[in-house]
């Protein structure tokens, strides 16, 4: 059961990783591999914070802005400077490797005696359970634990609105139909580039949210820990879409959400069966590769039954 909840409670957190790679790669059709970078700036400005003893509502707030700072420096060498989004992506996630390190100071930040939002479940999980364990449907499992997910399942509901609420109004609007026809909305005199950096600034913001939240719940910012978030994201966004068959705004969300946390079920699964965590990047990559192919094959070869079922006489 704790495997469980620690598999669902890493799966909500990083569904903020899928949901900003939603907005890259389905609304701007980039493979924004800045994320690699971000989700580790987001944890370290957050760590650092935290080991200062700055509040962790803040320090995952200023976690958030430094993602977003690298998504609009992101967005800048593409729209101002002409560079092409896979290298603008590289050359800022490139740098990003040593801003954490400057700013973390050490290649690992411990925080263990640091506040976070972790401590804080603790304390309200003892609060209102009475003890450090909750019976739940015969399992004992961590009051800490439980209020944990509870507070990750809250701050995903509200990102979620957030997000769904602002991709519909105007500038949200306008923003994804620049992605989806830059051609026509530059026609009618708009901006194009301006909404490019706004939607990536965006979609790297919620990946250091997720980086935040995940280096307080493990205890610890890593400057490794973003090596292949990209695929990650990419495999949590396609998993999404086979589950709900749609890619309306609505169903897109949810489903990066679902997508997310099946993956990391069964990432916990196969690592509980004896999967080799070196094997694991691989096994990923292999997955979201069969997860791009297959569909296509599929609809192929549905296509050639169809062309070649003799047809009825009349």
């Amino acid at each position: 059961m704790t495997l469980l909840l620690g598999a669902l409670t890493i799966g909500l957190i990083l569904s903020l990783l899928a949901l900003g790679v939603y907005i890259s790669y389905r609304v701007f059709d980039i493979a924004d591999i800045t994320v690699d970078g971000s989700i580790t700036f987001g944890a370290a400005i957050c760590a650092v914070l935290l080991v200062n003893r700055v509040n962790p509502l803040l320090a995952t707030f200023a976690g958030f802005s430094g993602g977003v700072l690298a998504g609009t420096v992101t967005g800048i060498l593409q729209a101002k400077f002409k560079i092409n989004p896979l290298l603008s992506g590289i050359l800022v996630m490139t740098g990003l490797y040593s801003v954490n390190l400057h700013v973390m100071g050490k290649s690992n930040i411990p925080l263990l005696s640091a506040g976070s939002l972790t401590t804080w479940a603790d304390t309200a999980g003892q609060a209102w359970f009475g003890s450090q364990e909750v019976n739940v449907i015969g399992w004992m499992i961590s009051a800490r634990d439980l209020v944990t997910l509870i507070m990750v399942i809250v701050i995903i509901i509200v990102a979620c609105l957030a997000l769904y609420w602002f991709l519909r109004t105007d500038l949200g609007t306008a923003m994804r139909a620049s992605g989806d026809n830059p051609q026509m909305v530059r026609a009618l005199g708009v901006n194009v580039e301006r909404y490019r950096i706004m939607g990536l600034a965006l979609s790297n913001g919620l990946v250091a949210l997720s980086g935040a939240l995940l280096a307080q719940y493990q205890g610890f910012a890593d400057a490794q820990m973003g090596i292949g978030t990209i695929v990650w994201g990419l495999a949590s966004v396609i998993i999404g879409e086979s589950l709900t068959g749609s890619r309306s705004l609505g169903l897109a969300i949810y489903g990066a959400i679902a997508g997310s946390v099946l993956f990391r079920l069964l990432v916990a699964i196969a690592l509980r069966w004896g999967l080799n965590p070196n094997d694991l990047k691989l096994v990923t990559a292999l997955f979201v590769f069969a997860a791009l192919v297959l569909p296509r094959l599929l609809k192929r070869r549905k296509h050639s039954a169809a062309v070649a079922k003799p047809q009825k006489q009349p």
